[in-house]
């Protein structure tokens, strides 16, 4: 996975303060490929809870990333569940 230590603690810390305790973290996408260079961050937010503004937590979690490009998909009961979503939770690897 092409992340490195400081960027998995900021994520999963973030993920925690916006989202609470009970919040996963998967990453998906060209960033698994260790053999792959550039291209940018897909995350998927899992929340046990309903979320109330998915679009302003998607935003807080890019902005933490300081200019990195970061895809951010939020998986909640209240959320519709895409084609993407289904990806994300096959493919992906929890940080």
């Amino acid at each position: 996975m092409r992340l490195t230590d400081k960027q998995i603690q900021t994520i999963r810390r973030l993920a925690c303060q916006l989202a609470g305790s009970q919040s996963r973290v998967r990453v998906f996408g060209s960033r698994l490929d260790d053999s792959a260079h550039g291209g940018d961050l897909d995350l998927m937010l899992e929340l046990p809870e309903p979320v109330d503004n998915p679009a302003l937590m998607a935003a807080q979690v890019s902005r933490a990333m300081h200019g990195r490009k970061v895809d951010v998909l939020i998986s909640a009961p209240n959320l519709m569940q895409l084609p993407i979503h289904e990806l994300a939770f096959k493919e992906g690897k929890l940080l």
